[in-house]
């Protein structure tokens, strides 16, 4: 006898539903259906182990695909980062949008399964006598260490994510200079997928420097006391001087009709596998199949370490690094729901009850 979705006992599967709320409405709809239909094969056979180790591989697919993904932030700075982060429209919010982050330490961050948006660091931050936070680099402009919504203002280097948004819910992510440089930045899967089914998932980003070669006209500098000359910041030309030949509008709103620049080529030659301007997309955006969708963001990524009176420079211009490849301590990349585990056991432990009793 074949059973349909409405003659499974709904008492069983209410308990494993409850654990997907937390996702977005069409993920969880997709899920609640896979759900549906693990039972469906189960009571429609006839008992015994293969349809159980079916059932169990099928609630194994769930929780794998209902797991949400990891941000591991990392500060290999000598400087205290604040790292901001901003969901885009329609994306539900992480579990923190701004926070310090002291040298050498790292924090996970979890965010839906199905999620976009960016991840900055900001700099020289403090709080006045009226109570109001705020940092002399990419500040968010909340008033906060939480940016609740709001965004780096430039220049900022700039981590872009778009999880399970490609062809097979591959994810896709760079690091961006089109918004100007502050920290060095790289961005790494922790723990893709088995090639050839990963993508690219290559580790991106920007480790070089780029404040100390910064030229004058884009150089933003450090408030006092530190040196005049002394940069904190990198500006885009796009923001320097707001013409549509360096910020790609108007008519060179095209990728035909927006070629490099000078300025760009600048950030080019420093990062080579970062964003230097709008079009920039052959040699910049990354895709991977990332096994837990777990990605390690690091500031100051592999590069020495330099005081400098309270300027947040990380090191002197290195030369580039094609393979970026970050030696860290990841952690887990797989972020699973106790009450999740807890329910799906009792399903299975009450559906062979049923059965054998």
């Amino acid at each position: 006898m074949f059973l349909g979705p409405s003659d499974v006992p709904l008492n069983l599967i209410a308990p494993v539903r409850s654990s997907l709320v937390a996702l977005p409405r069409h993920v969880m709809h997709q899920q609640t259906k896979v759900l549906h239909l693990c039972f469906v094969l189960w009571f429609s056979s006839m008992g015994g182990l293969v349809p159980l180790l079916s059932l169990l591989c099928c609630l194994t697919f769930l929780l794998q695909e209902a797991a949400p993904a990891t941000f591991t932030i990392t500060n290999s700075c000598d400087y205290t980062v604040w790292p901001g982060i901003l969901s885009n429209a329609g994306a539900p919010p992480p579990s923190t949008t701004g926070f310090a982050l002291p040298p050498g330490q790292s924090l996970a961050v979890t965010v839906a399964s199905v999620w976009s948006g960016r991840i900055w660091g900001r700099t020289l931050c403090s709080t006045d006598s009226s109570g109001t936070f705020s940092c002399a680099t990419a500040d968010c402009g909340s008033g906060a260490a939480e940016c609740s919504g709001r965004g780096a203002a430039p220049p900022a280097t700039l981590a872009e994510f778009t999880l399970a948004g490609g062809t097979g819910g591959d994810d896709f992510y760079d690091v961006s200079l089109v918004d100007g440089f502050n920290v060095p930045m790289l961005v790494a899967p922790d723990a893709p997928a088995p090639a050839p089914a990963n993508g690219s998932c290559q580790a991106t980003g920007c480790p070089a420097d780029v404040n100390r070669a910064c030229p004058a006209e884009l150089r933003v500098a450090a408030p006092p006391p530190a040196a005049a000359t002394a940069a904190v910041a990198c500006r885009s030309a796009c923001e320097a001087f707001a013409e549509a030949e360096y910020c790609c509008s108007g008519a060179y709103g095209s990728p035909a009709a927006c070629a490099p620049t000078p300025y760009s080529r600048f950030f080019k030659a420093a990062c080579p596998a970062a964003y230097s301007y709008a079009y920039d997309d052959a040699t910049s955006t990354f895709t991977c199949a990332a096994a837990g969708g777990g990605y390690d963001v690091v500031f100051c990524p592999g590069t020495s370490r330099l005081k400098s009176g309270g300027n947040p420079e990380a090191a002197g211009l290195p030369p580039s690094n094609p393979t970026m490849e970050f030696s860290g301590d990841a952690g887990s990349s797989l972020v699973t729901s106790r009450n999740t585990v807890v329910a799906l056991l009792m399903a299975i432990v009450s559906l062979t009850s049923m059965r054998w009793c």
